[in-house]
């Protein structure tokens, strides 16, 4: 069950910077609400211990508990559509023990333990480029991406299906089958794209159809963009060096306006970016470009095809998701509900990426000897 290991093997790089990102993202939330810090320090704790469980916890172990954990990350989605919370016409939220979290955050990491297992398995069979072998990875994928769709929640639909996609690609996919997906989906994106601008489409609720219609079309639709244009002036605002976590009320400061709801969560790039400035934005993707990179470090030393499918899967949830956050902060991206890793309050999104770090240290534990 847990890991015999070599201190020398364990990376220290990575748990540092992720232990950096959180205490970073602690401090930005502070300076736009204190009253978040006790709740936020004690997720960091709770995710510090889970992660270093982890660490030593056998991956193969984990793996080996795929169908329970598909049945348990199903179940609670499925629990979110009768029992969960409605906020803003979304219904993601469950309470447990008077706990509140999100679930779809945990399945991220859930679906990457269990594909991963699945890949390396009919990679194993010769069965990947099959039809079964194709039909059998729609199923595993299309259950948990349908009931999120439900919630709904098309942003970590997205998220998800992007990292689910990657992994099967890393596992031998063949470009034969990777061209004919092409062939048909890139045709049925532009259908979706020229449908949802009907006013009586069925497929998105009204506040997605308005997000995505703002972004193509900004000067028709200004309505619910405002969020991403007052976040782009507060990190333009910033400039090089930032006006300083705390600035002096006399200093202009979109933070100190409240023009950018809810900061700490979706949108805490851009009190990184007024705060830090151009320079202070450099680090922070920096340091979770580096991260990303340690795990892609990880998964090329891996033992075997499980481990690195679960190194490269929690480099592209950082990554990807990362990518999302920041390119809608900056309005590179249509206005979507996602956390920036390790920095974003919420206590859902803090566990689930520790876990997948916890993961990684795993299989660098067991990296490959020569």
């Amino acid at each position: 069950m847990f890991t015999k290991f070599n201190i020398k093997n364990y990376n220290f790089i990575l748990i540092i910077l992720s232990l950096l990102c959180m205490t970073g993202g602690v401090i930005m939330i502070r300076s736009v609400k204190e009253s978040l810090v006790t709740k936020q320090t004690f997720g960091i704790a709770l995710s510090i211990a889970i992660m270093l469980f982890l660490s030593f916890m056998d991956y193969h172990f984990i793996c080996n508990l795929a169908n329970i954990i598909f049945i348990v990350a199903n179940t609670l989605l499925v629990a979110v559509l009768i029992v969960g919370e409605n906020v803003g016409g979304a219904t993601r939220w469950v309470e447990i023990a008077g706990i509140q979290f999100q679930p779809s955050e945990l399945v991220k990491i859930g679906m990457i333990v269990v594909m991963s297992k699945l890949l390396s398995e009919m990679k194993d069979n010769g069965e990947i480029n099959t039809f079964k072998g194709i039909l059998k990875i729609g199923i595993y994928m299309g259950i948990p991406l349908m009931l999120i769709v439900l919630e709904p929640d098309l942003s970590t639909t997205i998220c998800l299906t992007l990292i689910l996609v990657t992994m099967i690609y890393l596992s031998g996919l063949s470009y034969k089958l990777i061209i004919t997906v092409l062939l048909i989906f890139i045709p049925l994106g532009s259908l979706f794209i020229w449908y949802i601008q009907k006013p009586d489409q069925k497929l998105l609720s009204g506040y997605q159809r308005a997000r995505i219609m703002s972004f193509i079309y900004p000067n028709e639709y200004s309505e619910g963009a405002e969020q991403q244009e007052n976040s782009v002036m507060a990190i333009g605002s910033g400039e090089l060096r930032g006006k300083g976590l705390y600035p002096d009320e006399k200093v202009a400061s979109v933070k100190n306006s409240k023009l950018v709801s809810e900061q700490q969560t979706d949108f805490i790039f851009s009190v990184a970016g007024e705060a830090f400035g151009f320079i202070g934005c450099v680090i922070i993707i920096g340091i979770i470009l580096i991260i990303v990179l340690q795990c892609i470090r990880t998964a090329r030393l891996a033992r075997d095809d499980c481990g690195r499918l679960i190194a490269m899967g929690v480099g592209c949830l950082i990554g990807f998701q990362s990518f999302i956050n920041i390119g809608v902060a900056t309005k590179l991206l249509p206005n979507t509900g996602l956390p920036l890793p390790f920095f974003s309050y919420g206590l859902s999104s803090l566990l689930s990426i520790s876990m997948g770090i916890g993961l990684v240290l795993n299989v660098s534990l067991q990296r490959r000897r020569y």
